[in-house]
């Protein structure tokens, strides 16, 4: 069986391919965009990819194409499909038929997290033997993969609230029917497609209404925006994490400034210390979530929670890609504001007193995009010592006011070029420098790199 995707590097199309290229099918895909890591997932699995979407790359006839959310009517490849009629359907909707059918789905949906969530629950039932199939937004650095099939009944799925396909505004997670169900946080996202947060509300009510009673759901407390929802309606019984110290929810206390190591409980029961490498508030959060759904899942909780030592954390989530003259460089996805504090405050938390953090940054998403966030960005970036903004030609506003609001340094580029002169110049030992962006940003972060290895290379001779 022959099935053609359309839109396959993206993160959720390229774990689509590789689960379905582990069940026997003959994957081809077809997209304009092709970055790591998910360009370099799919050439490892042997998986052609066409550079763009010409009606030829469906030539013979495929059994089944997979349409991804980003076409729309009027690409070439979408209107040979209606033309031709050729059998089509969503990523999801084949996720749903023939990888999560007779699986116990843990799914994982909210605004920020989902990613490194996801990866920590999968990681959990590996740990404990379970072996778990799994799709995530991302590759998690335990296993090396975005996607797999699995051998256990649990499947883990990062669970998008964007729409499911231009045939079907459906959110996605609506097709996965979870058992356990974390809801990490809730805030107005997705501008391009949700006039407002009632609209995203009302998508995760739906979700809502499909998980089943013998379930369970995961949940903030303190997060106002998700008690609305769950208070239009649940019907699944609901563990809460808890914001403080106290509470009978599942809670961190004794928590390290940076993050690193916590104790955890629920309700009057102490479950043990987690040591772990990841940093930050936002993080223990993402790890207590992590823990209940894994206690759900049947792992006893002090064995989850001693399990968190071994996980390695996930590509572009605040990841260390060099290390070049005292300077440390990151690759970060962030690119919502509360995502870009959150992420700062935890290395600002892990960083020695003198460091600098420089940021720099590239509005990619389509809600940065549409300046929803111009007010909020510049105060998610109050921890950054120095922050460069990269102004693309094609930025509708400009960051120039966001640069004023800011009270460090601060420069805006209108080239790449621009910022790794800026930035390479600027940089010192002792420096973090985090690249924030949700896409490939122009290679800028291998150009970066040899940037500085050139700088510190010739310091060295002279």
């Amino acid at each position: 069986m022959h099935v053609h995707i359309l839109g396959i590097c993206g993160t959720f199309m390229a774990g689509v391919a590789r689960l379905a290229k582990q069940m026997g099918w003959h994957v081809t895909g077809s997209d304009a965009q092709v970055y790591p890591p998910m360009s370099d997932q799919l050439r490892e699995d042997n998986i052609p990819v066409m550079e763009g979407y010409s009606a030829a790359h469906l030539q013979p006839a495929p059994d089944c194409v997979v349409i991804g959310n980003a076409l729309s009517r009027g690409n070439e490849a979408v209107e040979y499909v209606l033309d031709s009629d050729l059998p089509y359907t969503s990523g999801p909707e084949f996720l749903a038929r023939h990888v999560l059918a007779g699986r116990k789905v843990i799914a994982v949906a909210g605004t920020h997290g989902k990613t490194t969530t996801s990866s920590i629950v999968a990681w959990l039932l590996e740990a404990a033997g379970l072996e778990p199939g799994f799709l995530i937004g991302g590759v998690a650095n335990n296993f090396d993969i975005s996607a797999r099939a699995g051998g256990g009944r649990f499947f883990v799925v990062e669970a998008d609230e964007y729409d499911t396909a231009f045939f079907d505004k459906r959110a996605k997670f609506v097709h996965y029917k979870p058992h356990t169900l974390i809801l990490n946080n809730l805030e107005y996202d997705h501008a391009d497609i949700f006039p407002d947060l009632a609209a995203i509300q009302w998508q995760f009510h739906q979700l809502m209404r499909i998980v089943p009673g013998t379930g369970r759901v995961i949940a903030p407390r303190a997060d106002a925006n998700l008690q609305q929802v769950l208070q239009r309606g649940c019907w699944t019984p609901v563990e809460y994490i808890e914001e403080g110290e106290t509470g009978d929810g599942w809670r961190a206390h004794h928590c390290s400034a940076d993050g690193r190591r916590f104790n955890v409980a629920c309700g009057d029961r102490e479950y043990g210390v987690a040591s772990w490498p990841l940093t930050g508030q936002h993080n223990i959060h993402n790890a207590l979530a992590a823990v209940a759904a894994a206690h759900h899942a049947g792992i006893p909780a002090e064995q989850a929670v001693a399990s968190l030592a071994g996980f390695k954390g996930v590509k572009r989530r605040l990841e260390v890609i060099a290390s070049i003259g005292g300077i440390t460089l990151y690759d970060d996805f962030a690119h919502h504001p509360t995502a870009i504090d959150t992420t700062l405050k935890g290395l600002r938390g892990l960083v020695r007193s003198g460091e600098r953090i420089i940021v720099v940054l590239e509005p990619r998403s389509n809600t940065m995009r549409l300046g929803v966030h111009r007010e909020t960005l510049a105060p998610a970036l109050s921890e950054a010592d120095a922050v460069i903004l990269y102004q693309p030609p094609d930025l509708p506003w400009s960051l120039q006011s966001v640069a004023d609001a800011l009270s460090g340094p601060n420069r805006v580029c209108d080239s790449i070029d621009a910022i790794i002169e800026h930035v390479a110049g600027l940089a010192q030992a002792g420096d973090h420098i985090v690249i924030m962006s949700n896409g490939g940003f122009g290679g800028i972060h291998q150009r970066l790199k040899q940037a500085l290895l050139t700088r510190v290379s010739h310091e060295g001779v002279e």
